[in-house]
């Protein structure tokens, strides 16, 4: 029977992609190489932010992508949403991490969590880029136990919560117009008295604190926010009162699931350039490319990148149909968990051999090889740090 169709290159068929998902993939990396790639360096030497990017990146189409239309999204789904952050990592991993905590962390738990009159009144500027989201969570007390050591509380006052506390290492924090912020409303429940709020940047009682000023992804906004009697509308209260924990679980296995396009669109990069290093860069009258051990090296970072890729689509199909709620259990925590951790871990091994083949020119902060070395270490400690992996991933295959 003669199939009517579109033949799959190989690189398909190995990768796993469809003809649609693999078009998806390519635009995204001609729209990053062409108008990301040359913000890189700006961003990473003076840590940087592009003023005009999100706006541009919400007219090209590729925020809310796995949004309705109706919602101003694309209406896609997460899979395609993971391949844009692989392709944009290739060439700005910086502006990528802000996009996926933009995309993932705000635009997609609103749109999942919220009530139509808050889609209505959020979504729309997220989907365009003209207003930035972030998500607040973590803090200087709480981190690997964000939920257990939180102590931001939110007390209801009339029509208002009132928000007291910190929030900490806030991607886009700098920057945000729109956050969803978590917070105690009842102390004595624990982690089950958790609620989650939509905060605009202009509400009294919110500031920035200070920006950080990191060693990789430099340029990619991160923040100490504080809330100082924050009087945030009742109508903001995304969910239930003392239900946040659904919203923060559910939104931790799409954040893991999420991470690991990023470490793969950077070791896709790292090979990239260090196949052409190995060919132009000459020692002894040759090519070092010529040379056994450095020909091992890239065997290596290939087969390591393939299966990072692998696991990558794993994580994010088995994520793409997670029920609203779902998730923070069963085989959706542990294969998101594994696949980031695998990814991060990885990744690692990945960039040192990069760096060892660029030899002294990779060491130089000014090269492209080092400053993908130097992301290395976030993504081995953000959505949950390696070890928590490791218990998430131990736990399920125990049953505990």
């Amino acid at each position: 029977m003669t199939s009517l169709a579109t033949p799959r290159t190989v690189q398909q068929v190995f990768s796993g992609l469809s003809v649609d998902e693999q078009q998806i993939l390519d635009q995204a990396d001609r729209f990053a190489r062409e108008e990301l790639y040359p913000l890189a360096p700006r961003m990473d030497a003076e840590e940087w932010w592009p003023p005009d990017a999100f706006r541009l990146i919400g007219r090209t189409g590729y925020f809310g992508v796995p949004v309705p239309e109706t919602w101003g999204g694309a209406g896609l789904d997460l899979f395609a949403s993971g391949l844009v952050l692989q392709a944009f990592s290739r060439w700005n991993h910086a502006l990528a991490l802000s996009w996926v905590a933009h995309e993932n962390l705000c635009l997609y738990n609103i749109y999942r969590n919220a009530s139509d009159e808050q889609r209505r009144r959020y979504l729309p500027g997220l989907c365009s880029g003209e207003t930035i989201g972030a998500l607040g969570l973590t803090e200087p007390g709480a981190g690997s136990d964000a939920l257990g050591s939180m102590r931001t509380t939110a007390t209801r006052d009339g029509d208002h919560y009132v928000l007291n506390g910190t929030k900490l290492y806030i991607t886009n924090g700098p920057v945000a117009d729109v956050l969803l912020v978590y917070a105690k409303t009842n102390r004595d429940k624990g982690a089950k008295g958790i609620s989650a709020f939509i905060v605009e940047k202009g509400y009294p009682g919110f500031k920035v604190a200070q920006k950080l000023t990191k060693m990789g992804f430099r340029g990619s906004q991160t923040g100490e926010l504080v809330f100082d009697d924050c009087r945030v509308p009742a109508a903001n209260l995304v969910g239930e009162e003392d239900r946040g924990v659904q919203v923060v679980m559910s939104g931790l296995d799409l954040e893991r699931a999420m991470v690991a396009p990023i470490c793969l669109g950077i070791c896709e990069r790292a090979l990239e350039i260090s196949i052409d290093y190995a060919r132009q860069r000459k020692q002894f009258n040759q090519p070092i490319a010529n040379f056994q051990m450095v020909r091992a090296k890239l065997a290596d970072m290939y087969v390591w990148t393939e299966s990072v890729r692998l696991m990558t689509y794993q994580a994010l199909r088995a994520a793409n149909d997670l029920e609203i709620g779902g998730g923070g259990r069963g085989e959706i925590h542990k294969i998101t968990a594994a696949s980031v951790m695998y990814a991060a871990d990885t990744m690692n091994r990945v960039l040192n051999e990069a760096v060892q083949i660029h030899g002294g020119s990779g060491y130089i902060w000014e090269s492209e090889v080092n400053r993908l070395y130097r992301a290395i270490k976030l993504l081995e400690i953000g959505a949950g740090t390696t070890e928590v992996r490791k218990i998430i991933i131990s736990d399920e295959l125990l049953g505990k």
